[in-house]
């Protein structure tokens, strides 16, 4: 391995996987791993076990997943029949690792994870911490805790939920300096009409390294609310849905708000569009419980290459919020501030940026559905 550090970038991680580090169960699908090495991450796949599980659990240390699911009675059920809404299922993942030394990693869901309101968590053997190998050389299986919160999801083995994230060290910036340096080498920020926000106009700040985006409700349509469809969504069926069928459409409202219902799930978008260059990583962070009791993300990473285009002539591209609000009759209006981006450094220059080889997301402009869904 390579003595730069940060995140670990595509030839990083395809090394790994050559080295044996990473690898699928049975090793037979050694090729197929390699296709699922992205920018600065791993997606990870389910196998054909599944349990339905009556408790969200961890692990206690030193406890593998095989013995502490026992406190929570699984049953065995079949990719043939979908996944029920609010129910938890344990999917075992089809990869094992097996990490160098000085290698650790964490897991975000994908996006088409998070639009869908599938909450998938993945556990690790001995890992008291969802979503986390944060043990360096950790060696052991993966799992997934799955819940669909909105509607019926029918999963087949082999889809990807979730994807994993490798580091020999924590490069986050943790300052506004190491910030200010990088927002103006690489021009971060924009307006929606593709002009550079320099650091000096940026009105709120945490003063933590990262950056506070507002919410966008400037649209005839400002976003999407989950109807808790009685429909079921097939994962691997491509613009195949009618968004009607499973989101309304929130329109424009005259006083630039909406009001939230608690507990519902809600699609928005950032009003600032905003660049990953290929030398940093980026994740939404959770905002202050202060400025009000609601989750933003439950996807909410950023590979390198995200808002630059393959040729680096795209001025940003707005983040897509998954909003979930925990008190009734939550307002939120145009120009709020909403969620936060941290950024890291990747230990080198990935090999293969963001949407070098297409993705559905590359020229989102407002809030947008999964990849499931017809545009």
């Amino acid at each position: 391995m390579a003595k730069h550090f940060g995140a670990l970038p595509y030839q990083m991680i395809r090394e790994m996987i050559e080295g044996g580090f990473i690898g699928p169960y049975p090793p037979i699908l050694f090729d197929q791993s390699l296709s699922q090495v992205q920018p600065a991450s791993f997606d990870l796949t389910l196998s054909e076990e599944i349990y339905r599980v009556r408790s969200v659990f961890l692990p206690r240390p030193t406890e593998s997943i095989r013995k502490a699911m026992q406190i929570v009675c699984p049953e065995k059920h079949s990719f043939d029949s979908p996944l029920d809404v609010d129910a938890t299922y344990l999917v075992r993942l089809s990869e094992m690792v097996a990490l160098p030394q000085e290698v650790y990693g964490y897991a975000n869901a994908k996006s088409s994870s998070g639009r869908n309101d599938i909450h998938a968590r993945m556990l690790a053997d001995g890992i008291t911490r969802f979503d986390s190998i944060g043990e360096k050389g950790y060696r052991g299986s993966l799992w997934a805790l799955v819940t669909p919160r909105s509607f019926r999801v029918k999963l087949n083995p082999g889809d990807s939920l979730i994807q994993m994230r490798f580091f020999n060290r924590d490069t986050r910036f943790d300052g506004d300096d190491e910030l200010e340096i990088a927002y103006q080498k690489h021009k971060l920020l924009f307006t929606p009409e593709g002009e550079f926000i320099d650091y000096s106009r940026l009105q709120m700040r945490d003063h933590d390294g990262t950056l506070i985006l507002t919410l966008n409700l400037d649209f005839d349509v400002v976003g999407f609310r989950c109807e808790k469809s009685q429909e079921v969504l097939d994962f691997s069926k491509r613009a195949f849905y009618k968004p009607e069928d499973f989101f309304q459409p929130i329109p424009r409202q005259k006083n630039g708000s909406v009001i939230l219902r608690r507990g519902d799930f809600y699609i928005f978008t950032t009003k600032e569009f905003f660049r990953v260059p290929s030398e940093l990583a980026a994740e939404v962070v959770p905002v202050d419980i202060r400025a009000g009791d609601y989750r933003v993300h439950y996807a909410g990473y950023f590979d390198p290459g995200w808002g630059l285009g393959f040729d680096g002539s795209l001025n940003g591209a707005p983040a897509v919020l998954e909003i979930r609000p925990f008190e009734d009759n939550l307002v939120i209006r145009d120009g709020q501030p909403i969620c936060k981006i941290k950024f890291e450094r990747m230990a080198e220059i990935p090999e293969m940026v963001y949407g070098q080889t297409g993705s559905h997301y590359l020229h989102q402009r407002g809030p947008r559905l999964s990849k499931h869904f017809k545009t």
